[in-house]
């Protein structure tokens, strides 16, 4: 599910996107033309910059770093930091991005419903022109530009660009290395061997998945039991619209079957369609379950807070596909008074100190250097992050498709783990939610 669910849950994170490997080169990029925005000593200028990262979080720290190299390198200028909450911008940027008194800069929601739909309405700078100045269409992957670009509708992967992700993320299996021992299970590299790995734990008395119904993370399991029968083709299909999907048979019917399975065999308690996802993780972290599948934004929490057992992770055993994408993207208003300067400021964010900053700090940067990192367990993420990003493997969040898919999702999930309906009948409505959404967003 798109971060733009979850951020409650905190921190860094997250999408898509792109390989370590691909090494920034720092301050080199090429300044925007001068314009209005530009500053020196003689002119001081106040940049102002809104996120909702928290304080202590990788991408926060990341753009603390990139915001004093930017500082340095334009004498006179002073980014102002305002603090705002996802749940604010989500709620209200619409109406503030139509008057005068916007941000320079500002992170927002990627997705069809989000930055897609300020795009259409002319409330985003298109930034297609700097993305060739400053080289991000060559510097960003593919599976990340699809989230930065959107068409005159406000659809996703394709048009121009009008946001700039800095860092990804991806769902992800962190498990307890030392229960995994007490029972004699090795890391499965197959669902096969997922799932008899769950019932070695269930014969034991073991619940083996920390779940929460009542938010995101059910619905990405459940994207994962899709994703174990998909290609790239479906996901085009389901996320950009490139084609029909089928919510009666294939990988949306094969997973749901696949979930309702799991649920009558015990690999997840029928208890937790009522729980959120900090139940979940604390469970997780209080050495409850031995598994917890859920996202990459976790693991500096976890890497932190698992002090009474070995933590461990592990892609999804079997998916070449699984959910992720780019990072929240930065994005300048279409009302912004010093758009030259916010620009060289986006740039900034993927130079060297920054990229390094969130490498070091398990941020999943997109042009970071992944040589820079110490801790064992960041070098695991981000390796394993590298990989879903080389093999083209990130498929977005299940939820972003229409407006208003996330609280049909969740609803969804709930119904399968606790058994009010049936696979094909919760399927069934979902598909009739997911077909009016779309039509409304294509005419078709």
């Amino acid at each position: 599910m798109s971060r733009s669910t979850r951020i409650k849950v905190a921190a860094a994170v997250a999408v898509a996107a792109l390989s370590l490997a691909a090494c920034s080169s720092g301050g080199g990029s090429p300044a925007s033309t001068a314009g209005a925005g530009t500053a020196g000593a003689a002119n001081p200028t106040t940049l102002t910059f809104w996120h909702y990262e928290g304080d202590d979080s990788a991408m926060a720290q990341s753009w603390n770093a990139a915001i004093k190299e930017f500082e340095a390198a334009n004498p006179g200028v002073t980014v102002k930091v305002e603090k705002q909450t996802f749940e604010q911008l989500q709620k209200n940027a619409k109406i503030v991005l139509a008057g005068n008194d916007v941000p320079d800069v500002m992170e927002y929601n990627k997705g069809n419903a989000t930055a897609g739909q300020l795009a259409s309405q002319g409330l985003l700078t298109d930034l297609s022109d700097d993305a060739k100045t400053y080289g991000w269409d060559t510097k960003l992957p593919s599976s990340v530009q699809t989230t930065a670009k959107y068409d005159d509708n406000g659809l996703m992967g394709s048009g121009s660009w009008y946001g700039v992700p800095s860092y990804g993320e991806y769902v992800t299996v962190f498990y307890n290395k030392d229960m995994f021992a007490k029972y004699g299970i090795a890391v499965p590299t197959s669902l096969a061997e997922l799932e008899s790995a769950m019932g070695t734990f269930v014969k034991n008395g073991v619940t083996p998945l920390a779940e929460a119904g009542a938010e995101y993370p059910l619905g990405q399991l459940w994207y994962e039991l899709v994703l174990s029968g998909a290609d790239r083709s479906f996901v085009d299909n389901f996320q950009l619209f490139k084609g029909d999907v089928s919510f009666t048979s294939g990988p949306l019917l094969d997973g749901t079957n696949k979930l309702a399975d799991w649920v009558a065999k015990g690999y997840l308690s029928k208890d937790s369609s009522g729980l959120k996802a900090e139940d979940m993780g604390t469970a997780f972290i209080a050495g409850k379950y031995p598994i917890m599948v859920s996202g990459s934004w976790w693991f500096g929490r976890l890497n932190k807070e698992v002090t009474t057992f070995k933590l461990g992770q592990f892609t999804f055993p079997g998916n070449t596909l699984n959910p992720g994408s780019s990072g929240n993207l930065l994005v300048i208003p279409k009302n912004a008074k010093n758009k030259d300067l916010a620009a060289k400021f986006i740039d900034a964010t993927l130079g060297k100190t920054a990229q390094n900053t969130s490498a070091q700090l398990g941020g999943l940067p997109v042009a970071g250097d992944s040589s820079v990192i110490t801790d064992e367990n960041t070098k695991v993420l981000q390796q394993n992050f590298d990989s879903i990003v080389k093999n083209d493997g990130l498929a977005f969040y299940p939820d972003w498709p229409v407006p208003g898919f996330y609280d049909q999702l969740v609803s969804f999930g709930q119904s399968i783990v606790n058994g009010s309906k049936s696979p094909t009948d919760a399927l069934a409505a979902l598909g009739q939610y997911y077909d009016s959404g779309r039509k409304d967003l294509t005419g078709k």
